[in-house]
């Protein structure tokens, strides 16, 4: 077989290995909107374990086979370029050809170890933002209409053809479309709507499914998305979710993949960017469940923005790490986070064991509270693109990760994320009910965290963010276990006895020994904070709190945290839609 012969029967191969990914992928997708209407919400959460891990399995299969069958061409550029051309002509045809490009792109940077890129034999394409995008999607659903119907709103949710009866369908379309209608009036569009546009397929995730649309107001557009829980007797319309920043938190970057069958993710994602412009395409691929093509999305956007090197990076705001070097452009919304070569006094963890944290924070639940991070290897930038002081920080403390030269930067792992301003900062430059709030919410999201089966490790500050829309992140990993795993004990229990002048010894103190009294002073929260802290959640320093959840967890009852506010919600929430005292996310002052 000569070389060319060879390429076009390569091309073939990753083409089916394609192929092969997206028929799984897909039938996963199937696989956990039954599971949602059965109510086996330990299936539907081993299901996106197994989609999360799909296409890192296809692709080291696809390696190995490759890299048998062709052992020298394998390692050829030529031989990969006239590959890729063969490969174009496969998957042109197909509605998720740029997911394709990005699956070989995948393949030839494994087999090339290729810094930076290179267009011989990677699909480089300019990167999308919602204004290139098609907004029609031309499989949605469109109801001409110019009222807001009880009847509308049952053929809405009908026409999706759920495989279990609602609890009660006609109060729930009742009440869906007073709710519609009083937000319409309130903003003077009621009088211009003319027909609701919805995505054929519902989003599922966790124990919800959400069916996504928007109306027609004259010239605007308004985001209609209906939130169904499904409860033991029955599915039930729980919320209706209208402004672009409702809509921006359910699809948050904080949260999991949607479960959402498609052959043509681009219209779906053109539909999303419509509803909230302000969200990056990359991060609508990722919601999907396409991290893969989101990240190839995102490191177009990245090149582009540093093209010219107008902003350079410089090191972030807030105090210095004591594992990662962290930096940033001013100009933009993301941050880089390189492993440091060694660490400060008193951390203890390594390399490995950072980056196995990462994975896990990938591999979980992040409850709308864990910020997405995406893992890069082997970028390169001109050296131009970095302050000197960053420069000098990378070079002294990073030079395992990066390698500088003359011309070039090339950083051989980072971690990109979207930047939050960190919750000490933040605290210090609001006014004083802004940071009570901010508090407030630093209680809650440690609390959401905790339901999902994760314990930050450290609660200081300095690790937690605020976000765009004023909602408390953690996002330092390198501490984070599962909850499951710690051991919470009071301080009582762990006294030896006293030294001379001293206060209690503490005696067979283990790793995961945790011990919540510390928390109050550990936080690091100026007095008046800590005191409104006290009261919505002073339970954070109780042991039984946490060994509480922890029995619930092992018990297997998922906590579903809602992405919306009580507020939002059509009636009163239900019995058993929360966990009693730790689940909750609305806080409440506490009972002391």
């Amino acid at each position: 077989m000569d070389t060319g012969q060879s390429a076009h029967y390569c091309a073939h191969m990753v083409f089916e290995a394609f192929r092969a990914y997206r028929e799984q992928f897909e039938a996963l997708t199937r696989q956990a909107r039954a599971r949602f209407e059965e109510r086996d919400w330990q299936a539907v959460r081993d299901i996106a374990a197994r989609r999360l891990v799909l296409y890192r399995q296809v692709l080291v299969s696809t390696m190995v086979r490759i890299q048998r069958r062709f052992e020298s061409e394998s390692r050829d550029k030529w031989f990969w370029a006239a590959s890729k051309a063969a490969y174009r002509r496969a998957v042109a045809h197909r509605g998720d050809a740029e997911i394709g490009e990005t699956f070989f792109n995948s393949v030839t940077r494994r087999a090339l170890d290729t810094v930076g890129v290179d267009p011989r034999v990677e699909f480089v394409r300019a990167p999308l933002h919602g204004e290139d995008m098609d907004a029609d999607c031309p499989g949605r659903r469109v109801y001409p209409c110019r009222r807001l119907t009880i009847g509308l709103f049952e053929k809405i949710v009908a026409d999706y053809g759920f495989g279990r009866p609602f609890e009660d369908l006609r109060r729930d379309a009742r009440r869906a479309a007073a709710r519609v209608e009083q937000h319409l009036h309130i903003m003077g569009r009621l009088e211009g709507l003319s027909c609701v546009e919805m995505l054929p397929r519902p989003f599922v995730r966790d124990k919800a499914a959400y069916l996504v649309g928007r109306m027609q107001c004259g010239p605007r557009r308004v985001p209609l998305i209906l939130a169904l829980l499904n409860r033991p007797a029955g599915l039930v319309i729980d919320a209706v979710l209208l402004e672009e920043d409702h809509v921006s938190i359910l699809f948050s970057y904080t949260r999991a993949s949607f479960f959402v069958e498609t052959d043509r993710p681009r219209d779906l994602v053109g539909f999303l960017a419509d509803l909230i412009p302000g969200k990056r395409v990359s991060e609508l691929y990722t919601l999907l469940g396409f991290d893969k093509h989101g990240k190839t999305e995102l490191y177009r956007e990245i090149l582009g923005h540093m093209d010219g090197c107008r902003a350079p990076f410089e090191l972030s705001e807030g105090e210095r790490g004591m594992v990662m070097v962290v930096f940033n452009s001013p100009t933009d919304d993301l941050v880089f986070k390189i492993i440091r070569d060694s660490f400060d006094y008193p951390k203890k963890t390594t390399r490995q064991n950072v980056m196995s944290r990462y994975d896990y924070v990938f591999r979980h639940d992040r409850a709308g509270r864990l910020v997405d991070a995406q893992s890069f290897e082997q970028l390169k930038f001109h050296r131009r693109c970095f302050a000197p002081e960053l420069l000098e920080t990378l070079r002294h403390h990073a030079a395992q990760s990066v390698r500088i030269d003359e011309r070039d930067v090339v950083i051989r792992h980072a971690y990109v994320e979207r930047r939050v301003v960190p919750l000490d900062v933040y605290l210090r430059r609001v006014d004083s009910v802004q940071a009570m709030r901010a508090v407030i919410d630093y209680g809650n999201a440690i609390k959401d965290l905790a339901v999902s089966d994760i314990f930050p490790g450290d609660m200081l500050l300095k690790n937690f963010g605020v976000t765009r829309l004023n909602r408390v992140v953690f996002y330092d990993y390198d501490e984070l276990c599962a909850l499951t795993e710690c051991r919470f004990r009071s301080l009582s229990e762990a006294q030896g006895g006293t030294a001379p002048g001293d206060g209690p010894v503490l005696e067979r103190v283990d790793e995961n020994d945790i011990f919540p009294e510390i928390f109050r002073t550990a936080m690091g929260l100026a007095p008046d904070l800590r005191d409104v802290f006290m009261r919505y959640h002073g339970d954070l320093l109780e042991v039984d709190f946490w060994r509480d959840i922890q029995r619930y967890i092992r018990r297997r009852k998922w906590v579903h945290i809602l992405p919306y506010t009580e507020k939002q919600r059509l009636a009163p929430a239900a019995a058993g839609t929360r966990v009693k005292t730790a689940a909750r996310t609305a806080a409440r002052p506490q009972r002391r």
